[in-house]
C-alpha cells in the first residue's frame, strides 16, 4: 500500500488530524521562505505529543549541514528531506538519518544526475521559478516511466488531490505520496475535510 506524507505542517491540530485521517508521515519545513515555515521550537513542541509510529520528516532548502543536524536533533526527527541544490556529498553527512533528495521536475528527468544521489530515496516535484515547493501543480507523469530503473523509494508530490491520486499513482508507481497546498484552507492550515478525503482515496478505502 502507497504511504501517504502531510507535509507543512505548522500546528498540532492539523498534525493530530492528519495523523487519525491515517497518514504515515508529517513534514515540517525548515525553509524561511516558505508559506509553511515552522520555527523549530515550534516544531519541536509539536513533535513531542506525536506518536513513535509517525515518520517525522524535517523538509530543508540550502541549509548547512550544523544548521540542518541541529534542528533534527532538537525535533527528533527520523528523515531529512533536501529540496534544494544540495550536492551528492552533502546529501551523505547525515550519518543515521534516512535521507530524501528531491527533484524539481519541468520537461525533463536526467536519470543519470539522480543516480549520483546515494540517499534512501528520491521525491519528485514540479518545477517553479519563483518557489521551491509547494506549487499546488502536478508535472507530466509520464516522464518518470523509468522509475524502474530507480531501486530506491520514490515520493511522488505536485498538485496531487483526492481526484488524482489514484492516477498518479498507476503512472508512477511510488511508494510514497506527499501533500501540502492541494489539502490548505490557506497557507499554512490544512483543510480537515480534503486531508481525510486524500488519504482514503490513497489507501484505497471505501
Amino acid at each position: 500500500m502507497v504511504k501517504v506524507k502531510i507535509c507543512g505542517i505548522t500546528n498540532l491540530d492539523d498534525a493530530l488530524v492528519s495523523i487519525d485521517a491515517g497518514c504515515d508521515a508529517l513534514g515540517f519545513v525548515f525553509y524561511k521562505k516558505s508559506q509553511r515555515y515552522i520555527e523549530p521550537e515550534s516544531a519541536a513542541l509539536i513533535l513531542k505529543e506525536l506518536p513513535v509510529s509517525i515518520t517525522k520528516i524535517g523538509v530543508f532548502a540550502n541549509a548547512s549541514e550544523k544548521h540542518t543536524k541541529g534542528i533534527a536533533r532538537l525535533c527528533g526527527l527520523n528523515m531529512l528531506q533536501f529540496h534544494g541544490n544540495e550536492s551528492p556529498g552533502f546529501c551523505a553527512k547525515f550519518k543515521g538519518y534516512k535521507v530524501i533528495k528531491s527533484f524539481r521536475v519541468k520537461d525533463k528527468i536526467d536519470l543519470q544526475d539522480i543516480l549520483r544521489y546515494k540517499t534512501f530515496a528520491y521525491l519528485f516535484d514540479t518545477f517553479s521559478e519563483s518557489r521551491i515547493g509547494g506549487t499546488g501543480r502536478s508535472f507530466n507523469w509520464r516522464l518518470l516511466q523509468d522509475s524502474g530503473k530507480i531501486n530506491k523509494p520514490i515520493f511522488l508530490s505536485g498538485g496531487l488531490t483526492a481526484e488524482n491520486v489514484r492516477r498518479a499513482i498507476k503512472a508512477v508507481g511510488p511508494q510514497w505520496v506527499d501533500v501540502s497546498s492541494s489539502l490548505e484552507a490557506r497557507p499554512g492550515k490544512k483543510d480537515a475535510q480534503k486531508v481525510k478525503a486524500f488519504i482514503k482515496k490513497t489507501k484505497g478505502k471505501r
